[in-house]
């Protein structure tokens, strides 16, 4: 796919629609608006001309989703494409005005809102003022030498299982996030934390050793209510995923790449199973023992 779109990014706005078009039956598939847009952002990233880039920006504005939103926004100040941008921003507005409540956890240039990992919500709780304190300081030192902002991604570099997590605590919501693992990492593994509990789970597909060819989505570590996904959907190792995830009670809803993989699952709390899970708790990205990458992270509190 890529290789067509390097030798096919032409002057003019035929050109563009008949590569998006060619991209849409590849291999028998109509891609979803949410990988529309993941191919139109790879599209735009390498546009040469202006003409190419307000070409691509009209495109992104008809696959009407969140990201494709929030990343038309970004350039909203640049002069030779603004208005196409605006068009895109506005014409997605319109379709879905509950888009404007959702706001962004990551800033795309540090770790502002992002905290490291102390424990788990039972133990935190237990621990008095000035311990969770001491126990903060050294996870935030972890935290910054596990992650970092990469090309206005947020990155995991380490080698271990420690976790980011938002400095707010969520109760019901509903985010989104891209995510990427390292085609040469090994053993590709990550996941979402929902109110501090594992997981909506990230991984690579071929390790079939491990259950991974079941997809990437699914609520890992239930084990009375379904853990699997309904289907695979992940991207080629290497590639861009979009999660949609929402939140109300313990009743749990994912897409990846727009099709529903999780529908309305209860999750179970994994830390005593004999509880149901937290009413409020932080939101953590994990990743273990393989670079992974993660952005455009928003969240709409309900």
């Amino acid at each position: 796919m890529r290789r067509i779109i390097n030798k096919s990014l032409l002057a003019g706005t035929i050109v563009l629609a008949s590569l998006f078009s060619f991209q849409q039956q590849a291999q028998g598939q109509v891609l979803t608006p949410e990988n529309q847009f993941i191919y139109l952002r790879h599209i735009m990233e390498q546009a040469q001309t202006v003409q190419e880039k307000n070409a691509t920006m009209l495109l992104i504005g008809q696959t009407g989703t969140l990201q494709a939103m929030k990343y038309a926004q970004n350039y909203l100040q640049d002069k030779s494409i603004k208005k196409s941008a605006a068009k895109a921003v506005a014409s997605i507005a319109k379709a879905h005005p509950e888009y404007k409540e959702y706001v962004s956890l990551f800033n795309g240039k540090d770790l502002t809102g992002w905290k490291g990992l102390v424990e788990n919500p039972i133990k935190r709780a237990k621990m008095s003022g000035s311990e969770l304190a001491e126990a903060q300081k050294k996870a935030d030192e972890i935290m910054r030498r596990d992650w970092t902002v990469e090309d206005g991604c947020l990155t995991y570099v380490g080698h271990g299982f420690e976790n980011i997590c938002t400095e707010k605590n969520y109760k019901d919501f509903e985010m989104t996030c891209d995510w990427r693992l390292d085609p040469n990492g090994k053993e590709p593994d990550a996941g979402v934390y929902l109110r501090g509990t594992p997981q909506v789970q990230i991984w690579d597909i071929r390790r079939t050793n491990v259950g991974a060819q079941v997809g990437s989505g699914g609520l890992y570590n239930n084990q009375k209510n379904e853990s699997k996904p309904s289907s695979v959907q992940d991207n080629k190792l290497g590639e861009w995923n979009t999660f949609y995830i929402k939140m109300v009670g313990d009743k749990v809803t994912v897409k990846l790449n727009g099709v529903v993989v999780v529908d309305n699952v209860t999750m179970e709390n994994y830390w005593d199973r004999k509880q149901p899970i937290f009413p409020s708790e932080q939101i953590e990205m994990q990743a273990h023992g393989s670079k992974v990458y993660f952005r455009d992270i928003f969240i709409r509190e309900l």
